[in-house]
């Protein structure tokens, strides 16, 4: 008889070993927070959180720069703005180590190739799952672009929010923070740079 129900994405079999020292810390950090790691609901719990944490920091076993090494060249003459916009990510903030969830709008103006534009949600993924903070983040996927495109321009506009603000210190919820980078064209051109901005919404 099958069953209705996916496989359980906590189920451990099949799956590396979480070590020992890693689980310690977790129980540890349990401990101190109140808690009693040995009861029933927490046993299991820092092998979760140890697989967890590996998944968000996917970020750290990859180069974000290959999604771009694949390009087309023929685009029929195309040279204006390539733009993909609200793209939805999570990334978790190196001070805290809480959630930052948002979405970004990346574009950029090619010369003479453009590249399949998953890529660039790819780039901002990879990017994304390793501890960061959002400035960063912005700056590092508009320089692998334009490190690895050759474009005329790049523009990388991130709107998140950040629970390490919105759950815990000051609690402030329903506030994001927006940061920008651009580069190239959209830098030194006020007319290219108002266009992009506007297409993005912003």
């Amino acid at each position: 008889m099958s069953s209705l129900v996916g496989p359980d994405e906590d189920d451990p079999r099949g799956k590396p070993p979480v070590p020992d020292e890693v689980q310690e810390a977790i129980r540890t950090l349990i401990r101190w927070a109140g808690d009693d790691p040995t009861r029933e609901g927490l046993v299991d719990t820092p092998s979760r959180v140890a697989r967890a944490w590996k998944e968000y920091c996917l970020g750290y076993t990859e180069d974000p720069a290959i999604h771009l090494s694949r390009v087309f060249e023929e685009v029929g003459g195309y040279d204006e703005i390539v733009l993909l916009k609200d793209i939805p990510f999570q990334s978790h903030c190196e001070h805290h180590m809480a959630p930052i969830i948002g979405k970004a709008a990346i574009a950029y103006l090619p010369t003479d190739h453009v590249v399949g534009i998953s890529k660039l949600a790819r780039v901002l993924h990879g990017y994304a799952r390793r501890l960061q903070i959002q400035e960063k983040l912005t700056a590092e996927v508009a320089q692998c672009i334009w490190d690895n495109l050759k474009p005329r321009g790049v523009a990388v506009v991130i709107d998140a929010s950040h629970a390490c603000m919105t759950a815990r210190g000051v609690r402030t919820p329903g506030v994001t923070m927006i940061t920008s980078r651009v580069m190239g064209i959209f830098r030194s051109d006020q007319r290219s740079r108002e266009e992009v901005l506007k297409l993005m919404g912003y």
